[in-house]
């Protein structure tokens, strides 16, 4: 017999990865071309050539033992290293080696944050829509989730909601810019406002208050965004950062921690999160992997086809009558339900295309469209979105 904690989680299992699953059983009925599935944020561009080369000549030429070895739980120290320089040079930063802790993606640099920080029934505040497991990471520690509700005009925080809602049992901030489901970067002015409510509140509370930024995305951005970095505007950020999207590597689960020596007892900050790794179960990050990102710093997806995806998805859409904010970076498009959610879902898998409601982002009355998908299939959705348009009353 499963925990009993666990049996509603089997029952609530992600709806995202159910929608994927749907559009499996689809495909082998009416064929893969024939079936437009939005549901996942699997990328479909493929890794850069270099990241295979890496590879094959690490596997080729260094020591099995050494690179399929464990090392210091944090990571390997040069690989670490390198990602500290890489900041520094791209960020104005001042990070080294034991600023960072090598992580199995960013889901589980998550976890080890969440670890590190939380006691049992402190609270993290999100800003919605937000990335539907942030409620089970925090819950895996005993902390309940606390949602902002969101601002449909322009996705941005809702400033005033969010400093009401901080309280003496918050303990961290989680952030996610580029925004997943919502495609929208947290500018410079925003990001300084949310810095300057938690000074305030860490002083009037007498308690540190973390601010986490989810940033799987940050390469992905369109249009000349920039994605500011959060350490440059708050002593107590932490970042979390995971290759899966910017070098299409998710089932290679790695990433990393960003721990500011500003951060309040930086040093126990830092073992601690080490220890995380470990206790968790991770152990550490996956060794080869660490030593293929570590070459390849400078590479990059081709990020022009996932911007291409972006604005014909969007156009057309908009040329149909649906209503949609266009994003400014990750690889989703966020749509206003034309009447009820439920209803426009089901109109769109009537149409063999799948989509995810806005309720599993904590958004009702929207749904996401991941557009990292052969261009081909959004310009053969086009026609089956204007059936769905019409039978909508749109």
């Amino acid at each position: 017999m499963i925990a009993k904690n666990m049996e509603a989680l089997v029952k609530g299992s992600s709806v995202i990865r159910k929608m994927f699953e749907e559009g499996n059983r689809l495909a082998k009925i009416y064929g893969r071309e024939n079936v437009y599935d939005f549901s996942l944020g699997n990328p479909n561009i493929p890794a850069p050539e270099s990241i295979n080369e890496s590879i094959k000549k690490i596997v080729d030429t260094e020591e099995s033992t050494y690179v399929h070895g464990y090392m210091s739980n944090a990571g390997y120290e040069d690989v670490r290293e390198k990602i500290a320089d890489s900041i520094n040079k791209r960020f104005d930063t001042k990070f080294n080696a034991s600023n960072i802790v090598m992580t199995v993606g960013a889901a589980g640099g998550l976890n080890v944050t969440f670890r590190t920080i939380l006691n049992p029934g402190e609270e993290v505040i999100t800003f919605a829509p937000f990335f539907g497991e942030y409620k089970n990471y925090a819950s895996n520690f005993g902390a309940d989730l606390v949602v902002v509700s969101p601002n449909i005009v322009d996705f941005q925080p809702k400033l005033d909601e969010f400093e009401a809602k901080i309280n003496e049992k918050t303990r961290a901030v989680l952030i996610n810019t580029p925004n997943n489901p919502s495609g929208v970067v947290y500018s410079e002015e925003t990001l300084k406002k949310i810095a300057d409510i938690l000074n305030r509140k860490e002083k009037e509370l007498g308690r540190d208050i973390f601010l986490i930024s989810d940033e799987p995305y940050r390469e992905l951005a369109y249009d000349g965004v920039e994605v500011p970095y959060i350490t440059k505007y708050y002593h107590n950020a932490i970042v979390g950062y995971s290759f899966s999207k910017s070098l299409s590597l998710p089932g290679e689960r790695i990433g990393y921690l960003v721990i500011p020596d500003e951060v309040s007892d930086a040093e126990d900050m830092k073992a601690a999160a080490s220890v995380a790794t470990r206790i968790l179960g991770f152990v550490n990050a996956p060794s080869l992997l660490q030593r293929v990102v570590a070459e390849n710093l400078d590479a990059k997806v081709n990020v022009e086809e996932y911007d291409k995806n972006r604005v014909a998805l969007y156009e057309g859409l908009k040329k149909l009558g649906f209503t949609c904010i266009k994003p400014q970076g990750a690889f989703y498009l966020f749509v206003k339900a034309p009447g009820e959610e439920k209803a426009f879902v089901e109109a769109c898998a009537k149409e063999h295309i799948l989509i995810v409601p806005g309720s599993a982002f904590g958004c009702p009355g929207y749904a996401r469209l991941a557009y990292c998908v052969s261009h081909e299939t959004i310009l053969n959705s086009l026609p089956h979105f204007a059936t769905v348009a019409k039978e909508l009353g749109l």
